[in-house]
């Protein structure tokens, strides 16, 4: 997707502290190339606690599954459509008052690949597009994974060795002698094998404070410019994660200027119920378009969520989703 969009238009909130409640679909860890999902989606909710638990008993009514929680894929089931378009649409709880952001998990890994052995992301676009289509399915699946294993901070305890495998799959790739700008991407790359064991040798000594291949911390990293943008005072109120350590929960406030972060159970907060909910939701609508089996209609209803600066690849799903 373009750089410098903007997602569907804010409720007025001059001269108020924005508390924005939010949750992720999708994650996989470090695994990007071959987990569970290959969209990573981010939502965030900006609605008082009253009016969002009152939304979520409505869904429950509508909807009026026994389960005792509630989540996306109740929604997503067939039989209540209407519930779903009614949850995505105007006349809905989220329209005007949520936000998207989607993360394409195999560029993401080319994206943090090309910036860590070149300095600059910019060429992973171009790269991503034509890889494919230049290289044949396999090579190119070979080099996301060989991509994926670089960066990640588990390894088998040989911290060459990544680096070895990724940059043998690089010079085999070469020989195909790729032209434009995948091929002179890739031979930038082959040169830069003191930047990878440098990075390996990093890691080596303990966990990054900034996950090079979790998209969360971006994502939260966006989040708050988004709420913030006019000059906003915004606080996050996210579930539970793992991830989220006091120490990167405190680099994220000072690398965005957040007034406050903080941690709940998303049983006990409506409003991060419904970011759950919307989060399970993109994702959903995201992959299937991604995949070539989107519905038309749910693309249409979350367009207007999705942030122009998700993380994406693919051209012709890109479009689909993107706000225009």
């Amino acid at each position: 997707m373009s750089r410098h969009r903007e997602s569907t238009v804010r409720a007025p909130t001059a001269g108020r502290l924005l508390e924005v409640a939010c949750d992720e679909s999708g994650s996989d860890g470090e695994n990007l190339t071959s987990g569970n999902t290959d969209v990573f989606a981010h939502a965030s909710v900006h609605l008082p606690l009253p009016s969002a638990a009152a939304h979520v008993q409505e869904i429950r009514d509508r909807i009026r599954s026994p389960a005792e929680e509630y989540k996306a894929a109740h929604l997503l089931r067939e039989k209540h459509r209407a519930v779903l378009e009614w949850f995505l649409g105007a006349s809905g709880p989220l329209h005007g008052h949520a936000h998207v952001l989607l993360v394409e998990k195999s560029f993401f890994v080319v994206d943090r690949v090309v910036d860590l052995l070149l300095g600059d992301p910019a060429p992973a676009l171009a790269l991503f597009r034509t890889g494919r289509e230049r290289f044949g399915d396999e090579p190119w699946r070979r080099f996301l994974e060989a991509s994926n294993d670089l960066m990640r901070a588990r390894g088998n305890g040989q911290p060459e060795a990544p680096v070895d495998s990724f940059f043998l799959l690089v010079e085999d790739l070469l020989r195909a002698r790729p032209r434009g700008d995948a091929g002179e991407t890739l031979a930038l790359l082959a040169g830069a094998r003191e930047r990878a064991r440098a990075y390996r040798a990093r890691i080596a000594d303990g966990p990054a404070l900034v996950p090079a291949l979790n998209p969360l911390l971006p994502a939260l990293v966006r989040t708050a410019a988004y709420w913030g943008a006019g000059g906003h005072q915004v606080a996050l109120v996210h579930d539970e994660q793992n991830v989220l350590t006091a120490q990167r929960i405190a680099w994220l406030k000072e690398a965005t200027g957040l007034f406050g972060f903080r941690l709940v159970d998303s049983r006990l907060d409506a409003r991060v119920q419904l970011a759950d909910f919307l989060a399970g939701i993109a994702r959903k609508i995201a992959s299937d378009e991604l995949n070539g089996r989107g519905d038309p209609g749910l693309t249409a209803l979350l367009r207007p969520y999705v942030d122009g600066d998700s993380l994406w690849g693919d051209e012709r799903s890109g479009v689909s989703l993107r706000h225009s």
